[in-house]
C-alpha cells in the first residue's frame, strides 16, 4: 500500500470520529437532561425589609405542571406558631386549612427558564394572583411575580435555592466516651 493510502485511511478515520462526536454531542444538547436548570426543589422566601427568612417552599412537577407548597415558616416575635396559622380568608377546600403545607403556587407551565400560566395565593387575605417565575441560568435564584391583569402591574420577590437536604433533621453528634 502506498503512503498516500495510509493518509487517506487516517483522514477518513478522523472524519468519522469527528462525525460521531458531533452527533453524540448534539443528542446530548437536544435531550431534556436532568442536568438542566429547573425550579423543582426547595426555595427560601425572604422578608424584603429585614432580610430574614419568612418561609420555605417546595416546588414539584407532575405531568408538566409545577406546584409550590409552603413547607416551613419562620415566626416573627409575637406571632403565633406557624402550625396555628389558618387560611381563614381562603375559599373552597382551602378555607381554614393550615397555611403550613398549603399549595400556594399552582398551574405553572415551563417554557425554558420561565414558568407561566400559573397562580399564586396570598394566604393573608386569600387573594389569588396570576403568576410567573423566572429561573436564573445558574439555578440559584427564582424570581416569583404575582400580578393582576398585566405582568407589568405586579410585585416580584427573589427566592434563593436551598440544598435538597435542608429539611432533613439535624444529625446527632457522635457520643464521646468519658473515662
Amino acid at each position: 500500500m502506498s503512503r498516500y493510502g495510509w493518509t487517506e485511511v487516517a483522514m477518513k478515520f478522523l472524519g468519522l470520529t469527528i462525525a460521531v462526536f458531533v452527533s453524540l454531542s448534539s443528542a446530548a444538547w437536544a435531550a431534556p437532561a436532568g442536568g438542566q436548570p429547573t425550579a423543582v426543589g426547595l426555595w427560601e422566601q425572604v422578608d424584603e425589609k429585614t432580610g430574614k427568612a419568612e418561609s420555605w417552599f417546595n416546588i414539584v412537577e407532575k405531568d408538566g405542571i409545577y406546584v409550590g407548597t409552603i413547607v416551613k415558616m419562620f415566626s416573627k416575635p409575637g406571632d403565633p406558631p406557624p402550625e396555628a396559622w389558618r387560611c381563614t380568608k381562603c375559599e373552597g377546600a382551602e378555607q381554614n386549612a393550615p397555611v403550613l403545607g398549603l399549595a400556594l403556587i399552582k398551574g405553572m407551565k415551563r417554557k425554558g427558564l420561565n414558568y407561566e400560566e400559573g397562580t399564586i395565593m396570598d394566604p393573608r387575605d386569600g387573594t389569588v394572583y396570576r403568576a410567573l417565575m423566572i429561573l436564573s441560568p445558574d439555578n440559584k435564584q427564582l424570581e416569583v411575580r404575582g400580578y393582576l391583569g398585566f405582568a407589568l402591574l405586579g410585585r416580584s420577590q427573589m427566592w434563593k435555592r436551598l440544598p435538597d437536604n435542608a429539611m432533613d433533621p439535624p444529625r446527632a453528634l457522635p457520643k464521646t466516651s468519658r473515662k
